[in-house]
């Protein structure tokens, strides 16, 4: 196991890593900051740029070029938590949360899509908010996108894989554009899932993080934080324990072991940014803390995805091209988003029908093969969130909704469509009770029909949201506009657990804005 010595080299005084706690510590700050994903990092350094003390938290360890493990299997325990076989409870659904510095921006496919006006326009009405809005929030869209290089992905790095989708799209007369992407000089190899080797993309470990801490921000990653601590209406900090790298695993309170000293940074403000399934458990255990609502923990969405496997006649090269390069929004108003999609043949064979010879005669079809899904705005889809006895790890409760199921239905028959419009021989659609493959465009019917129920569908959803969501009625929300919960003055959350109801399209873009929003609005009052 690497230490990452690269950080220790560039940043030994600021970052502190497992090897360098050798007893029980405690730390002051400004602000500590609880988490280093996209929201978590830019709030990070939006408050260390402002001149705050700064110390951002995390449990999982830095990684680096030598630490990336291009097995999908053996990344997933790596880097995810629950070694990447966290599943919902009520209608099964694996989702995926990262555990590493940088989390979720490490292992994504850098996607940064700003959600169209209606989707602002949605949430200001029913959420009671007046200041959340594309208008207001585009300044923070551009300047994020400005610091991160976003851009739309060039064909020379797309492979036939995306611009087969592309192609499709301008046959069936949809609209279709190239994704925008954190990324800079992108060489197209759809390592995003397992770590970016060239590193290309910028996640948070190798942009915000580092601005942090040329700001002056201190990062402690490998501390396990298990309690907010307050007074009266005020957070005063956080307490937990030391965590060995890579203690956390498949099994319930797995995360535990590997335990060690103990820690206390006391804090003037706390910013959670520990994500949308891990935020409202560090509140329970915190004594249902910021809870007057009862909203915390409820209002679990997702965007359940749904995919399809195409076979084409001449090589796809699919081991080529950025790992979700394309897109279509067309069916927004319908509910859906179009997407192209790659991830590590061991990941792919769980889609993959049969066993034995039959599978193995599968795997000979990747080289030819292209793999295309849709993310649904499941907003009738709720579930909760709430704390595993003996564990900082969630139990996720969650139904997709009978609308919800209509709407996935629709998308797996456009995605065939698709397909065939673009020339593959056959599909492989994924969904139990109907054909393994389909071999023409009238067979793609049945996608669309009442044989396709919950069950039977193979999902993921590892976007995430409302669980701690924003509403300008304290008695109906967590947090307000600024993301300041309605109960404390001084404890905030920069996690997607703010969002009122899925952005519709992929999130963490959204995320960033509001995060960095809400941190100048805190350095302004402290």
């Amino acid at each position: 196991m690497s230490v990452a010595q690269d950080w220790l080299d560039s940043a030994r005084e600021r970052v502190r890593v497992f090897a360098q706690y050798d007893g029980p510590f405690e730390e002051q700050a400004d602000v500590v900051v609880v988490g280093s994903g996209p929201c978590g990092a830019v709030a990070a350094y939006e408050l260390a740029a402002a001149g705050k003390d700064v110390v951002l938290v995390e449990e999982g360890p830095p990684f680096t070029v030598r630490d990336f493990e291009l097995d999908g299997n053996l990344s997933m325990t790596r880097t995810m938590r629950e070694g990447g076989l966290r599943m919902t409870r009520g209608t099964r659904m694996p989702t995926m949360q990262a555990i590493a510095l940088g989390g979720g921006s490490l292992v994504n496919s850098a996607i940064c899509v700003r959600p169209p006006d209606s989707v602002f326009e949605r949430w200001a009405t029913r959420f009671d908010l007046e200041r959340t809005d594309r208008a207001s929030l585009d300044p923070h869209f551009d300047a994020i996108s400005e610091f991160l290089g976003i851009a739309p992905t060039p064909d020379e790095v797309q492979g036939p894989r995306n611009l087969l989708f592309r192609d499709a799209c301008r046959a069936l007369g949809l609209s279709s554009e190239p994704i925008a992407r954190n990324v800079r000089g992108c060489r197209g190899s759809g390592e995003c899932f397992t770590g970016c080797r060239s590193r290309a993309k910028q996640s948070m470990d190798v942009s915000y993080v580092p601005a942090a801490l040329r700001a002056g921000a201190r990062v402690m990653t490998s501390l396990q934080v298990q309690e907010i601590r307050h007074s009266g209406r005020r957070a005063t900090g956080v307490s937990g324990q030391v965590v060995a790298p890579f203690a956390h695993g498949a099994a319930a309170g797995a995360g535990r072991r590997g335990l060690s000293h103990r820690f206390r940074i006391d804090a003037r403000a706390v910013v959670l940014a520990a994500g949308c399934t891990a935020t409202p458990v560090l509140l329970e255990r915190s004594g249902n803390l910021a809870n007057a609502s009862g909203q915390v923990g409820e209002n679990l969405q997702f965007h359940p995805g749904v995919a399809i496997a195409g076979v084409f006649p001449e090589p796809t090269d699919p081991q080529f091209g950025a790992t979700q390069g394309y897109q279509s929004l067309a069916f927004l108003d319908e509910g859906f988003k179009l997407e192209t999609l790659w991830a590590p043949p061991p990941i792919l064979s769980i889609r993959l029908p049969g066993q034995g010879a039959e599978l193995v005669a599968r795997f000979g079809e990747i080289p030819r093969m292209a793999v295309w899904d849709a993310i649904a705005s499941a907003n009738r889809s709720l579930g909760r969130v709430r704390a595993r006895r003996g564990s900082l790890d969630p139990v996720l409760d969650w139904r997709l909704h009978p609308d919800d199921v209509t709407i996935l239905r629709r998308a797996l028959r456009v995605i065939a469509e698709l397909f065939f419009a673009a020339g593959a021989e056959k599909i492989l659609p994924g969904v139990a009770g109907l054909p393994e493959v389909m071999t023409d465009l009238a067979q793609t019917r049945r996608l669309e029909s009442d044989e396709v129920r919950a069950e039977g569908l193979v999902m993921g959803g590892n976007h995430v949201f409302c669980t701690t969501r924003m509403h300008g009625d304290p008695t109906l929300g967590v947090v307000d506009e600024d993301g300041r919960c309605h109960d404390l003055d001084n404890l905030y959350i920069a996690d997607t657990g703010i969002f009122p109801q899925c952005p519709s399209v992929n999130p963490m873009l959204t995320g960033m804005a509001l995060a960095r929003r809400q941190a100048r609005v805190l350095a302004d009052r402290l």
